[in-house]
């Protein structure tokens, strides 16, 4: 039985999300219904609301239908997304400082070039999105992006660390398996017990992130700088890596069985 739009946002809260995928949200929700590929707002709707909202605040578009929707290059500052289907929208060259996507569904979303300075995507499902080139610097995310391509994208400070406050819904942390992070600028990035299995990092900037015991089995970490960052517990059994990284990754797990160039 499909869930109604009002039960789905409850039901998009409570749903434990620990350490899955966003396959293994989809369980007993019609992926292809309405609720979660047609959009209830127009652009120019959204823009108004946006225009509307108290000063200092963005619009509540909480647990609002987006999916498919244009809102590309729109300045969504400080909005709440929280819970809301943005599946397949093109938000490409949006303005998202500060904006709350907690819980959101964005799968094969585009963020191409997006601007989400402190923004926070808690629990955000956006396996296949595309981020390339957009801006995450000092955001809070513990999102799932699988898949996502994210090639120069900036973390810079970003917190993308597992939430071990939160134990009522499991280990949150983000998930970047298979995920293309070339040339992204990392750098003092809080990466601890991420999920970058099987991820293209070359070329990426991670000096003075923390990799405390993330797991980057199988990942492509040629060429990253990794100067000053904390590697213990890091797991890069099957990586490629660098001979020359090779005292960086000292404290790593399975530094034997990784592929060294």
């Amino acid at each position: 039985m499909r869930l109604t739009e009002g039960l789905l946002t409850v039901a998009l809260a409570l749903m434990p999300v620990c350490e899955g995928h966003a396959q293994d949200m989809t369980r007993g929700l019609d992926m292809a219904s309405p609720d979660m590929t047609t959009a209830e707002m127009t652009r120019a709707q959204v823009a108004a609301a946006q225009a509307a909202a108290p000063k200092g605040r963005g619009a509540d578009l909480s647990g609002k239908r987006l999916s498919g929707l244009d809102l590309s290059g729109l300045d969504l500052t400080g909005a709440s997304l929280r819970a809301a289907r943005l599946n397949h929208a093109n938000l490409s060259r949006t303005k998202l400082d500060g904006a709350t996507l907690d819980q959101a569904w964005a799968l094969g979303v585009d963020l191409t070039g997006a601007s989400l300075v402190k923004a926070s995507l808690f629990a955000t499902q956006m396996a296949g999105a595309r981020l390339d080139g957009a801006d995450l610097t000092d955001a809070r995310v513990t999102a799932d992006l699988t898949g996502a391509r994210l090639v120069g994208a900036r973390f810079e400070n970003a917190d993308c660390g597992a939430d071990e406050k939160n134990q009522s819904m499991g280990l949150m942390r983000a998930i970047f398996k298979s995920a293309d992070l070339s040339r992204a600028d990392l750098s003092g990035t809080n990466l601890a017990r991420a999920d970058l299995s099987f991820a293209k990092l070359s070329g990426a900037d991670l000096a003075g992130a923390t990799l405390r015991e993330a797991d980057a089995s199988g990942a492509d970490l040629r060429g990253a700088l990794l100067k000053g960052a904390d590697t213990s517990g890091l797991d890069v059994d099957s990586a490629s890596i660098d001979s020359a990284d090779v005292p960086y990754l000292a404290k790593a797990v399975n530094l034997a069985r990784a592929h060294r160039e």
